[in-house]
């Protein structure tokens, strides 16, 4: 059925249903009439017309006693003649006045319609009536025997429970089969269809693990078959598009890698020269001048080329997290220290805020990394925060994490920096770069770094005014 189409398969399902039902109802049909005919052989069951020929055998004794059935001494016998569960008789003098019966509802109320009525059979509420006329020996009709039945097999045999099983059975045989083979086959079906979806579920599982090293082993001349085929077809062309940018994105971190070695010698050159002009050389104050402000952007620059360094080296190795003890709240005074004559040259107040209540005393992780994180966020947050301003750390724990918040007094974020500060070399407006040149770098590798302390990173603008810097790591 590869071959063939989705709509010809269901087709063709429905076909073979039905076919099967047919064929199982007529077997079944077949066999239940064997049986049937087989026990009426032997005299297992009775026919449905069983109580029918119990008639002639009545008629015969109605006829040979006459009047005398009416009596209580016929009642006996007739009562003997006429028994089962749908077998009954009402014996009535000429008038239709009931004398004795098993049957006790009146049959007839009058005496013309008992004569009307006399050696025939009608039908009333579901049963049979044969009328048998009682005649005295003088000729007189003196009244008549009514023999009820029903003409059914359960009737028949006392309503035995397996004939009405059986009978229900057969009617419902055909509905029976239907819905078995519907299961049947429709789980086949299923399955044929379920077994393609399944391989291209696997196959997108794969790809969202940035496995491309598969293949999708389904071959079928229909809809999933071609489906299939698609699916590889764009498996490959995707390979292909990935691969090309995988080779270029490595090309990229190898140029900045060796882009970031080339400078560092010349940069050291110059800084080397003019620190020697500054410190061996009669300079007056104008050169002197112009040396600070060459030292000063060497050292920027230095700083910003260590930067692309660790961003290539982030990109291209993953930096391997390497774990240990540290004593949290040692380690955050120590930083708040290295960065207090920074902060007190623009009258900067730094605020250290831990709930030492929550932070354990001593938390594993990779200490080098959380001090870049730190240098990054501090060193952005006292480049813009203005003279007099506030920068405030406050540090929880919360679940498995430590949480940092790093807030300023200082312009804030624009609706572009939200969008867009972790991405790689985004340097924002230019209101902020006036501020000092920067690689735009800082936040990204501050995102990829939280993330390899198993953390996040988020910005956001305070209610009062400034930036929010939030990152967290875990603390085991």
């Amino acid at each position: 059925m590869k071959q063939q189409s989705l709509v010809t398969q269901f087709r063709m399902t429905l076909v073979y249903i039905i076919l099967s039902t047919l064929f199982v109802s007529m077997i079944t049909y077949a066999a239940a009439a064997f049986l049937f005919v087989n026990a009426l052989n032997k005299k297992s069951i009775n026919p449905e017309n069983h109580y029918e020929q119990q008639i002639p055998k009545v008629e015969n004794y109605v006829h040979e006693e006459g009047a005398a059935v009416l009596s209580s001494r016929g009642q006996d016998k007739l009562k003997e003649l006429v028994h089962g569960e749908g077998f009954f008789y009402q014996a009535a003098d000429h008038s239709g006045n009931i004398m004795h019966g098993t049957y006790e509802e009146q049959i007839f109320d009058s005496q013309q319609k008992l004569y009307q009525r006399l050696n025939t059979t009608f039908h009333i509420k579901g049963f049979y009536v044969h009328v048998i006329p009682v005649i005295d020996h003088m000729g007189k009709i003196n009244g008549a025997v009514s023999l009820v039945y029903k003409l059914n097999l359960p009737a028949v045999n006392n309503s035995s429970l397996w004939v009405s099983i059986a009978s229900l059975f057969l009617i419902s045989a055909p509905f029976f089969y239907m819905i078995l083979f519907t299961i049947l086959f429709s789980r086949n079906y299923a399955k044929k269809i379920s077994h393609p979806l399944q391989v291209l579920a696997d196959g997108s599982r794969q790809i969202k693990m940035k496995n491309l090293d598969f293949d999708i082993d389904y071959h079928a001349e229909n809809e999933l078959g071609e489906l299939c085929t698609a699916f590889n077809e764009m498996k490959e062309e995707l390979k292909q598009s990935l691969s090309a940018q995988w080779k270029l994105e490595q090309d990229r971190v190898e140029i900045t890698e060796a882009l970031a070695h080339d400078l560092k010698s010349p940069l050291s050159i110059i800084k080397a020269y003019s620190e020697a002009l500054s410190d061996d050389t009669d300079v007056d104050e104008e050169q002197k001048q112009y040396l600070t402000v060459i030292e000063e952007n060497i050292e920027k620059s230095v700083l910003l080329v260590n930067q692309m360094q660790y961003t290539s080296e982030l990109e291209s190795s993953g930096a391997g997290v390497v774990k240990g003890p540290v004593n949290l709240l040692e380690f955050l005074q120590r930083k708040i220290y290295d960065y207090d004559l920074q902060a007190r040259r623009k009258n900067i107040k730094m605020i250290l805020e831990i709930r030492n209540d929550e932070i354990p005393d001593t938390v594993i992780t990779d200490v080098n990394k959380l001090e870049r994180i730190l240098d990054n966020i501090l060193s952005n947050s006292l480049q813009y925060t203005p003279a007099g301003g506030k920068i405030r750390i406050f540090v929880k724990k919360h679940n498995q994490f430590i949480v940092y918040r790093i807030s300023d007094t200082g312009m804030g974020f624009t609706s572009m920096d939200m969008e867009k500060a972790f991405e790689r070399f985004y340097r924002g407006d230019e209101a902020r770069q006036s501020q000092g040149g920067h690689s735009g770098l800082g936040l990204y590798i501050v995102k990829q770094l939280s993330e390899l302390l198993g953390g996040s990173v988020k910005i956001e603008n305070l209610s009062s005014g400034g930036a929010c810097v939030s990152f967290s790591h875990s603390w085991q």
